[in-house]
């Protein structure tokens, strides 16, 4: 197996410089990796004290910095180390510079501004986490998104990540003795999506909680006829409202979210022209 060391550098918090390390990394395989992460570096005294660390343990370096000054002493002292150097964004800063004949800000953390959509954002992270697994049904009317799914079938941890891209997601646990509030089938505002999942590894997610919570596999939680119940009562209720379905089986979190993205866009571009047109989406 190879071994890199990654040396991550940003004059800013570093989130958008980890996002795209993993999304390349992610390309390769066999590959232990030692992530060395350097946020806020913005003057020379902190990157003389990172270059030590950097030339002690050798790798590759990505780094987003916008100050002249800082980049160019550390594409210098990388290459007196002989060491490859990448800057993350040049590729689409430039071009775009170029065809808005814009010169670069050159401001760090600029993505961070506190702007009306970060404010938006937040909105949307505190109304999911208020609307989490079918709590205040009454106000689902004012979500844009909601999700809803049998217990595990990753409807909590898609509809935080739908909040922080600045969605307000309600969420509704589909319960086979329990039937969903009225008001989940008269919602004209917001979109519902059913997530599904087979029931084998619906019953392997839910086994490894039970355990991570010290408790007892054998329930009914896990009964294979059971789950198969479950997950057909779901699927039927999906179908018999026509509301979108998404196979999570064999999908992370952040593509489950891009496919509700996905068919938000393609609902919203049809309320464009027909106001009514709140169904007709095929299952994913």
């Amino acid at each position: 197996m190879a071994h890199l060391h990654l040396h991550l550098l940003s004059d800013s918090t570093g989130e958008t410089l980890e996002m795209i390390a993993k999304a390349a990394l992610a390309q390769f395989a066999s590959v232990e990796v030692e992530r060395h992460f350097w946020p806020m570096v913005r003057s020379q005294q902190h990157l003389d004290r990172i270059m030590g660390t950097i030339t002690r343990y050798p790798g590759l370096v990505l780094y987003t910095l916008v100050n002249d000054t800082i980049r160019d002493n550390l594409e210098a002292a990388c290459a007196e180390a002989g060491l490859p150097t990448v800057s993350a964004l040049d590729a689409v800063t430039d071009p775009l510079a170029r065809l808005l004949n814009q010169d670069k800000m050159h401001r760090p953390g600029r993505q961070h501004v506190l702007d009306d959509a970060y404010f938006d954002r937040v909105e949307a992270i505190q109304f999911t986490i208020a609307h989490d697994d079918g709590l205040l049904w009454e106000e689902w009317e004012d979500a844009e998104i909601v999700l809803a799914g049998v217990s595990r079938s990753s409807k909590t941890p898609t509809s935080i990540y739908l909040a922080n891209r600045g969605y307000r997601v309600a969420n509704m646990p589909i319960v086979v003795e329990s039937p969903p509030p009225p008001a989940l089938f008269n919602l004209r505002h917001p979109l519902i999506v059913g997530l599904t999942t087979s029931p084998d590894r619906l019953i392997q997610v839910r086994r490894n909680r039970l355990l991570s919570l010290n408790q007892s596999p054998q329930t009914d939680y896990v009964d294979k006829e059971r789950v198969e119940r479950e997950v057909r009562y779901a699927r039927r209720l999906f179908a018999d409202n026509g509301w979108a379905v998404i196979d999570v089986t064999r999908r992370s979190i952040e593509e489950t979210a891009a496919a509700v993205i996905n068919l938000y866009n393609e609902r919203q571009a049809r309320l464009v022209n027909d106001p009514d047109a709140v169904g007709g989406i095929k299952p994913i």
